[in-house]
């Protein structure tokens, strides 16, 4: 059957929701979640729809992939095709110069599972490698010891503290309450929920949005920050263990997350929350 390359529009996002929904399964390798989108849906949905490619095959979605940015394609495939060859060379061949429109020219990135044939046929057409990223995971059989200190679910009435956590944790950030908005009006966010945690002087100094992927489904921590002048005071940690705590309300079988290996007193406060490494993961880099 033919593989056919799709751009899904804004009405059509749900069911490339829907399909990351259930490709997502425990002992998978890290690899593009419903979350993903959820998060960049703070954009809106027309931008989302703009970043969002597909592959279908007789009518049926075998691939996402998600531009974050002008330089990095983010993608997966449904696990019972990661190494069905003539999908991982039609995806090759659409990454290979911007007439196909997933990729522009120059420099660009590609992430995709450790385990995916893509993977390797990019290899071998000369790409190589950028820079390691570290994907942990903690289990959540058990029940999520506590944190100590206040976290709070946000809502309309804290959407002001989350927006201002996010933008004191992360250099250059331009989060808005608009965008907080957007995002949780997105299909994604139906399994979404953002944490604040405080201080014991009441401020607002770290917050997370944690997705489920449905019940016993991992889900992602996407994004997770301390606030710039509060670091290094065990809020890294309490604000991720109420992460995972969160999505084992929801259902979650595990939780996930992946950060820059460079980002060490990230890593240091996942590990610290109870997540393990799964091994260090690098995208695929094509020099232009």
């Amino acid at each position: 059957m033919a593989i056919v390359l799709g751009k899904p529009g804004a009405d059509g996002l749900g069911g490339a929701v829907d399909v990351l929904r259930e490709w997502q399964h425990d002992g998978a390798p890290m690899q593009l979640h419903p979350g993903d989108l959820g998060w960049f849906w703070r954009f809106g949905a027309e931008a989302t729809a703009a970043a969002v490619r597909t592959w279908s095959r007789d009518g049926r979605i075998v691939a996402v992939g998600l531009l974050d940015g002008p330089d990095l394609l983010r993608m997966t495939t449904a696990p019972d095709v990661r190494r069905d060859e003539e999908l991982a060379r039609r995806l090759v061949e659409d990454m290979a110069g911007p007439e196909r429109g997933v990729l522009p020219a120059g420099k660009v990135f590609v992430e995709a599972p450790r385990d995916a044939l893509v993977q390797e046929l990019l290899f071998e057409r000369g790409w190589g490698v950028g820079e390691p990223w570290t994907p942990l995971r903690r289990g959540l059989e058990e029940v999520v010891e506590g944190v100590g200190v206040r976290v709070e679910v946000v809502g309309s009435e804290r959407v002001r503290a989350r927006v201002a956590v996010h933008r004191g944790a992360f250099e250059g950030a331009r989060f808005t309450e608009e965008w907080w908005e957007v995002m949780a009006g997105g299909p994604a966010y139906e399994d979404g929920r953002c944490l604040v945690a405080y201080d014991e002087r009441g401020d607002a100094v770290a917050g997370v949005t944690v997705w489920s992927a449905g019940v016993g489904r991992p889900g992602l921590i996407e994004p997770m920050g301390v606030r710039r002048d509060h670091r290094r005071r065990g809020f890294g940690r309490a604000i991720t263990v109420a992460a995972a705590g969160a999505l084992r309300e929801m259902g979650a079988c595990s939780a996930v997350v992946c950060t820059p290996s460079s980002n060490v007193g990230g890593v240091a406060a996942y590990e610290a929350a109870g997540f393990v490494g799964m091994g260090e993961v690098r995208d695929r880099c094509r020099e232009g």
